[in-house]
């Protein structure tokens, strides 16, 4: 049988009403979210590669939870891509921040590193790079508001690409397929 990869976006812990408060109960409550659509497509659509950006809020959480699945009967076959838009990227992060990345790191399959100088355009290659190697798009992310983001970049590069996308609201949690 096959094996499918998904790609996740979302924002960073800024745009949501809950900032950097992970014990707040809409946080919670997306984070699990992320880790039952990673399940549903692990044991319905045979997906056992998952592509996370490596930035704050939603890629770090979904790698947490994917690395939380991993250990799981039955979910060993999980692998984790850390897909990083230029070596340094988090240089200005605090140090608990850059801590818990360099911990997901080591923890996961594999690691890409797209440019090994600072680029803003790296970013955008990133987020290509992750769809372009996926059949699946999970967002945390309002299609409703025409907002300029990445993650807004990616779904609809997903969506030119014919890709399957799942979306998180991200203020109430609620599944919307596009």
């Amino acid at each position: 049988m096959n094996q499918y990869a998904c790609a996740i976006t979302g924002h960073r812990p800024a745009r949501f009403v809950f900032g950097y408060q992970e014990n707040h109960p809409l946080c919670q409550k997306i984070k699990q979210r992320l880790k039952a659509l990673f399940r549903i497509l692990h044991d319905r659509k045979n997906v056992c590669r998952f592509y996370v950006g490596g930035a704050l809020g939603v890629d770090m959480w979904a790698g947490e939870q994917l690395l939380e699945l991993r250990k799981r009967p039955g979910y060993e076959d999980i692998e984790l891509v850390i897909v990083l838009p230029f070596s340094g990227h988090d240089d200005r992060w605090p140090e608990e921040s850059r801590t818990r990345l360099n911990k997901l790191i080591q923890q996961a399959s594999d690691c890409i590193v797209l440019s090994p100088t600072p680029d803003t355009s790296s970013y955008h290659q990133r987020n290509c790079y992750m769809v372009d190697h996926a059949s699946y798009l999970i967002g945390v992310f309002d299609n409703e508001r025409k907002m300029r983001s990445g993650t807004a970049q990616t779904v609809r590069y997903a969506q030119r690409q014919g890709k399957s996308i799942i979306l998180i609201h991200p203020d109430t949690g609620e599944i919307t397929l596009l």
